[in-house]
């Protein structure tokens, strides 16, 4: 089974790869991991998304801010969705949801079974024995559920004969309370935008935008996001 205990994050005996996104929950998880860990290993898995760009800038400043002799060179993986999506307002940037929708306006369909798929084979090829990634209490989609991440480890470790665990040591924190624990973090350098501007700057208008802002009122924590509105 995996697990969701905080501790799993703390443990020191073995390296950790962290499916990292360029987000504030992936990126407090990545330097709380090395704060413990021998070594973490990023992995960022590029989809096509219209924002992927402006992602991976900030990301790299996050990385470049935070450097640590624990935190490896990012690994980048490919798993294209533009066959898949068409014209989902994840790859035009049209009709994004806006402040004003519900959580479930922004699923993207299978996501995580896409993501974790290619980034587990490649922690198995890897002999790396741990992939963490950071869906919160308020996700509620099917591919972040406790359920779906046992089965997820035991297909994947059955089909490549591994032995890879999946652990998910956020997923009773809300936003709030991550943004907290990162708090000491440069964490002016993550993105949570649908529609980011140049330079990586934060519309303002999305429903991810809107869901960082509360988080950091929420949070009592300075909002150090440049938004365009």
């Amino acid at each position: 089974m995996s697990t969701m205990a905080l501790e799993t994050l703390h443990d020191p005996r073995y390296p950790l790869a962290v499916l990292i996104s360029g987000g504030l929950d992936s990126a407090v998880l990545l330097c709380e991991a090395a704060e413990h860990r021998p070594w973490v290993q990023p992995i960022y898995i590029r989809a096509g998304t219209w924002w992927e760009e402006a992602e991976l800038r900030q990301l790299r400043r996050f990385l470049d801010a935070v450097r640590s002799p624990r935190i490896r060179p990012l690994v980048q993986l490919r798993v294209p969705v533009d066959d898949l999506y068409g014209e989902h307002w994840s790859l035009t940037g049209q009709r994004v949801p806006d402040q004003d929708t519900p959580d479930e306006a922004v699923y993207l369909p299978g996501r995580n079974l896409l993501l974790l798929g290619k980034a587990l084979v490649w922690c198995h090829l890897n002999d790396i024995p741990e992939l963490a990634l950071a869906p919160l209490s308020a996700n509620p989609f099917p591919d972040a559920s406790p359920e779906f991440f046992d089965l997820m480890q035991e297909t994947v470790n059955r089909a490549v004969s591994g032995r890879v665990r999946i652990i998910w040591p956020y997923l009773h924190l809300s936003k709030a309370e991550v943004i907290r624990r990162g708090s000491r973090y440069p964490l002016v350098h993550t993105l949570s935008c649908m529609r980011p501007g140049p330079g990586g700057t934060h519309c303002g208008r999305c429903n991810k935008c809107a869901e960082r802002r509360r988080a950091f009122a929420e949070a009592s924590v300075h909002d150090p996001t440049n938004y365009d509105a």
